[in-house]
């Protein structure tokens, strides 16, 4: 894509490229972390009624503070909390781009560590918010001393740490989250936006929100729930920050039918969540059968798995997608991610990466 130069668009976005992930119609799509399992027709059945209920009436407009939404996700998420603790919006996308509208802007910073979301940077690009990213170390794991150090150079307004990271999988130990916490000068944001699929013993931010008050969680449904169609990702804090960000929120800015679609996805969380347990045992035995064949697996508590090294990956990106599958070209130089799929995708995936990569 090319703007014109006659197009009077900012500068630093000349020359940019929108963001999103290679969508190719092949048989095996493993490339977006997407939930292969989709709502039973019992589920889907019952949002598609809270939908029809909705539509009665669309000309009036949404409750602008989703309120019924936000009791239900506070429900979901437990720990003490309540509908002032949660914010909701259109995937968990916008929920940063709130973040970061509230409480960074020019003259403010971001910081995070690489590798990471490739959107971060994007959200700091478009509120003129100043991005600075650290290393993280080859394991992937927060080198603690040097993000202190940084933390304590930069004084950033915001931080974002992310957990299960992503491309990585690599999840935060306490005693990381807690080490930036103490230093923070503004508030620290943990993206849990994998956090169901994680290992147990694996920590979860949301356990620190009543001793933390400049700490933020998000959260999403598009993984665990299967609800990537759906568009709602939401965040918990502590009720001063909700409130902070209800300021830069646009009117109405989550529609009836979002709202509708995702409590009725939360009615049928058990069944919505009952795949979790099979993804992560299939997401062990890929990761195992990676490192059995010679390849670096980072160790991952979401529902992907980044592994390498490869002279040249896109290569091998090539020959898997010649062979119908597709995952993703993202990450550090030499690495590749995997969505975990069906047990029929990941057989797929297994015949094609032995076909193109041959050890």
């Amino acid at each position: 894509m090319s703007i014109p130069s006659w197009v009077p668009i900012r500068e630093e976005l000349r020359g940019e490229e929108p963001y999103g992930a290679p969508q190719i119609d092949v048989p095996v799509r493993l490339n977006t972390n997407e939930n292969p399992y989709g709502p039973s027709p019992e589920a889907a059945a019952d949002i598609a009624e809270a939908v029809r209920q909705a539509a009665l009436e669309l000309n009036r407009y949404p409750d602008r503070e989703a309120t019924a939404l936000r009791e239900a996700l506070a429900g979901y998420l437990g720990h003490g909390l309540t509908a002032a603790h949660v914010w909701a919006a259109n995937g968990s996308n916008e929920v940063m781009q709130q973040i970061l509208q509230a409480f960074g802007g020019p003259g403010r910073t971001v910081l995070s560590f690489a590798p990471t979301y490739s959107m971060y940077p994007e959200y700091a690009r478009n509120t003129h918010t100043r991005w600075v990213a650290g290393r993280r170390r080859e394991d992937f794991a927060i080198d603690v001393p040097a993000a202190v150090a940084l933390i304590e150079a930069e004084q950033p307004d915001v931080v974002f740490l992310t957990s299960p990271n992503n491309p990585t999988g690599t999840a935060l130990g306490a005693d990381e989250l807690n080490a930036v916490l103490k230093v923070a000068p503004g508030v620290v944001v943990v993206d849990e936006a994998y956090a169901e699929f994680r290992r147990a013993g694996t920590p979860t931010a949301l356990e620190l929100l009543d001793e933390q008050p400049r700490l933020i969680v998000t959260r999403t449904m598009s993984k665990a729930f299967a609800l990537a169609g759906g568009r709602l990702g939401y965040l918990a804090a502590d009720p001063a920050i909700v409130d902070a960000l209800r300021i830069v929120r646009l009117p109405y800015h989550l529609s009836a039918v979002t709202q509708a679609t995702a409590l009725g996805a939360l009615r049928h969380t058990d069944e919505l969540l009952a795949r979790v347990d099979e993804l992560r045992s299939t997401r062990d035995e890929t990761s195992a059968w990676l490192a059995d064949r010679g390849y670096d697996v980072a160790a991952s508590d979401a529902n992907f798995v980044l592994f390498g090294h490869f002279t040249d990956r896109h290569a091998v990106w090539e020959g898997l997608v010649d062979r119908g599958v597709l995952i993703r070209e993202v990450g550090p130089d030499g690495w590749l991610r995997v969505s975990i799929g069906t047990p029929d995708e990941m057989r797929a995936f297994r015949t094609a990466l032995m076909e193109v990569d041959p050890r």
